[in-house]
């Protein structure tokens, strides 16, 4: 007799037990009630019992029973990782907790663009919500020490590009790696050079491609005003390029290029100075660098806009200045329409 009550409550706790076990699963594996994908932060030293609570703060679960005795069942899954991660749609419990056990935090992304300064690029890591914010308004100079530059000016340093990162990542982590890539990239298309050119260090070629990269975003033109400006230097002409005239001006430019802007003598302004400017002026694209230390050979000396993006080239200032004045009655014939 007591064998067979022995036996029947063996039975009956086995069967409590694969009941609960079948419902546990079941939990789970049911979907959270997500319908876009939602970004979720694990704080560092969270445990599955404030994790749980968490996630019904956020009403994505109702109570933390099924969660907690998954995690007694499975203990290799108490061992949670802080971080960011994305939670998309059908992702269920089990899911879930596997990837925070993984570590695999969702990768944010900035992309600092072909022709932007690094004034610019600060203002948008500053804007990054999810980058940690370490400048808090340092000086230029300063930024420059902390990269490792050896320019007091770090403009033209950062190579454009898309830099993927997790939350918390720290603005100066960012911008080193964007200079790091540049310093590879230049280094390498110094190596590379054509023969014969004028520029005396990789930094030179920065300075040059930064303004050809201002000059022009259509990528087939870039070696042919790149050997347009390779002609001026050879031959001691001025650059005579707006783009370093804007960026000398500063603040002070509010779209239009004034006469007096043209004559004023600042450091950038290449109708007043010979060579190159002191810096670069933008960041400069690969395309640009590449264009830079591989000219087309070519016997232009003048360039003109069309108003399309691309330009229309001269070997003469008679040629150029009849090419301006196209350009001038065309604007003049498309303000009027």
């Amino acid at each position: 007799m007591l064998r067979k009550i022995i036996l029947v409550v063996l039975l009956l706790g086995l069967s409590a037990l694969v009941i609960v076990s079948f419902n546990i699963k079941q939990a789970m594996q049911q979907s959270l009630p997500l319908s876009t994908p939602q970004l979720l932060t694990v704080v560092k030293g969270s445990s599955v019992n404030s994790f749980s609570k968490q996630l019904i703060s956020l009403g994505w679960l109702n109570n933390s029973f099924y969660l907690k005795s998954y995690v007694k069942i499975f203990p290799q899954y108490a061992h949670i990782k802080a971080g960011t991660y994305q939670v998309t749609p059908q992702t269920n419990l089990q899911e879930l907790l596997a990837l925070l056990v993984s570590g695999k935090e969702h990768q944010f992304t900035i992309t600092f663009i072909e022709g932007s300064t690094f004034k610019e690029n600060l203002a948008l890591l500053k804007a990054d919500a999810h980058i940690t914010q370490t400048l808090n308004g340092q000086a230029i100079t300063d930024i420059a020490q902390l990269l490792n530059i050896e320019h007091e000016n770090p403009e033209g340093w950062i190579f454009p590009d898309t830099y993927a990162f997790t939350s918390g990542t720290t603005d100066v982590a960012l911008l080193t790696r964007a200079y790091k890539k540049m310093v590879k990239q230049l280094n390498r298309l110094w190596q590379t050079r054509a023969q014969e050119l004028p520029y005396q260090s990789a930094y030179e070629v920065l300075i040059m491609a930064s303004i050809i990269e201002k000059e022009t975003s259509h990528i087939p033109e870039q070696p042919i005003i790149s050997g347009v400006f390779l002609n001026r230097l050879r031959k001691n002409m001025r650059l005579q390029t707006d783009p370093t005239v804007i960026y000398g001006l500063g603040d002070r430019y509010q779209g239009d290029i004034t006469y007096a802007h043209l004559r004023e003598k600042t450091a950038y302004n290449t109708y007043r100075i010979n060579g190159l400017p002191p810096t670069p002026i933008a960041l400069p694209g690969l395309t640009a660098l590449q264009a830079t230390v591989n000219p087309a050979t070519t016997d232009y000396y003048y360039f003109v806009s069309q108003g399309n993006g691309q330009h229309t080239f001269s070997r003469t200032l008679s040629e150029h200045n009849k090419a301006v004045k196209r350009y001038i009655e065309q604007q003049a014939l498309k303000n009027k329409n």
